[in-house]
């Protein structure tokens, strides 16, 4: 039976210290990212299901907890949930500018179309920026727009 690279193969460190396989890395960042999306899930649909509106929920606790902390325990489980999904893009950048390269048509003359090392850092960096900006103008524009009664 063939097995995926590096799974079940344990490296030895310096000190005899095992260190983890790129695949046991994967599954455990997967497996993370499993249970904080569930996480964010059920503490999203307890806000929205289990607790009155916010302007009735005054005085309400859940197991000791009022809506106010349920709602700051829900953005710091989105807030983990993207930079583990972040982490996830970055392990796997190569295989994402492998797979846009290879969608994009080929330089004439050439068969394939790739992007070493530096380029596909510069496109990401690159892509963080746009992201971030983007990101900043729409809340910049929400703070801008909003409305006191």
């Amino acid at each position: 039976m063939l097995m995926p690279e590096g799974v079940g193969v344990k490296k030895e460190r310096a000190g005899g210290r095992n260190s983890w396989s790129r695949a046991e890395v994967n599954f455990a960042l997967d497996s993370l990212l499993l249970l904080l999306f569930l996480l964010l899930l059920w503490v999203s649909t307890v806000i929205r299901f289990v607790f009155p509106l916010s302007s009735d929920a005054v005085g309400w606790r859940l197991w000791g907890l009022s809506l106010d902390h349920w709602v700051e325990i829900q953005f710091g489980l989105m807030a983990t949930l993207a930079l583990a999904i972040l982490l996830h893009v970055m392990l796997h950048w190569s295989w994402v500018c492998g797979v846009v390269a290879h969608r994009l048509p080929a330089p004439k003359g050439a068969t394939t179309r790739s992007m070493d090392d530096g380029t596909r850092t510069i496109v990401g960096v690159g892509l963080m920026i746009v992201c971030l900006n983007v990101m900043g103008l729409a809340l910049a524009a929400a703070v801008l727009s909003i409305k006191s009664p």
